[in-house]
C-alpha cells in the first residue's frame, strides 16, 4: 500500500482528485487530496506545509502535482522524505522562477500561438469548457466550475520558486496529447530541458483526473511509483 499525496491545480480544490482518489482507494491505497490555503497572503511554502501536515506521519509518500501543483509539490519532497514525485500536465519551475514569471521564461505564449494560430485556438477564447474540460462529462465540468476558486494568491504567485534545484527522488511525468491549455508540443521540450525525462503520456485534456481517472489512477499506481 501507498500513500499518495494528491495536489490540484490552479483555481481549484481537492475534490478535483475525488475520482482518482476513489480508484486509488479501490487498489489499496491511502489517498490525501487537501483544499490549499486560501485568500491574497499564502505563499508556495505555505502550500507544501498544508500538503506536509495532510500525509502526517506516513512513510514515502507518492507526491501528485497537477499543473499549477508542480510547483507545489518539490517542496514537499524538500521537506520529507517522499518515495517519488509525479507531475500531471505539470509547469515545471526553474530554481529562482515564480510561477508569474514562468511564462514568459518558458515561451509558452510564443509556442501556443504557433501552434493554434492567429487567433490562439480553443484556449484563447476565454470559455474554460473549450479550454480545459472540452472532453470532461458536462456535468463533472459544471460541478468542477461550481468550486472553482480563486488560488493561488498573489504572494504565491509572485514568490521565486525557493529550491536550487529539483529533489533528488524519482521523477515522472504525464503529459496529456489534447491538452489545450498547455499543449504537448509546448510541454515536452520543457520538460527534456528542465526534467532530463520523456514524458509518459495519456489521450486526455488538461482535467484529465475528471476526464480519465480510471486511466490516471491506474497510471499512478503502475510500478514506477516505486
Amino acid at each position: 500500500m501507498r500513500t499518495f499525496a494528491l495536489i490540484h491545480g490552479a483555481g481549484d480544490v481537492g475534490w478535483y482528485w475525488h475520482l482518482v482518489a476513489a480508484e486509488l482507494r479501490a487498489r489499496g491505497h491511502r489517498v490525501v487530496a487537501p483544499d490549499l490555503p486560501g485568500g491574497d497572503a499564502p505563499t508556495l511554502d505555505d502550500y507544501a506545509d498544508a500538503v506536509v501536515e495532510a500525509v502526517g506521519d506516513a512513510r514515502d509518500p507518492v507526491v501528485v502535482g497537477q499543473s499549477f501543483g508542480a510547483f507545489t509539490a518539490p517542496l514537499v519532497a524538500a521537506r520529507r522524505p517522499v518515495a517519488s514525485l509525479v507531475l500531471v500536465a505539470g509547469m515545471v519551475p526553474a530554481p529562482g522562477e515564480s510561477p508569474d514569471r514562468w511564462w514568459q521564461a518558458t515561451g509558452y505564449a510564443q509556442a501556443v500561438r504557433r501552434r493554434s494560430g492567429p487567433d490562439g485556438g480553443p484556449a484563447a477564447g476565454g470559455d474554460p469548457y473549450a479550454a480545459f474540460y472540452h472532453d470532461v462529462p458536462r456535468d463533472l465540468a459544471e460541478e468542477a466550475m461550481s468550486r472553482a476558486r480563486d488560488h493561488p494568491s498573489p504572494a504565491a504567485s509572485a514568490q521565486p520558486w525557493p529550491l536550487d534545484g529539483w529533489p533528488g527522488v524519482p521523477t515522472r511525468f504525464v503529459l496529456c496529447t489534447e491538452d489545450r491549455f498547455l499543449p504537448p508540443g509546448f510541454l515536452r521540450p520543457l520538460v527534456r530541458e528542465r526534467l532530463g525525462l520523456v514524458p509518459e503520456e495519456i489521450a486526455a485534456g488538461h482535467c484529465v483526473a475528471l476526464s480519465r481517472p480510471v486511466e490516471l489512477a491506474a497510471l499512478l499506481a503502475g510500478p514506477a511509483t516505486g
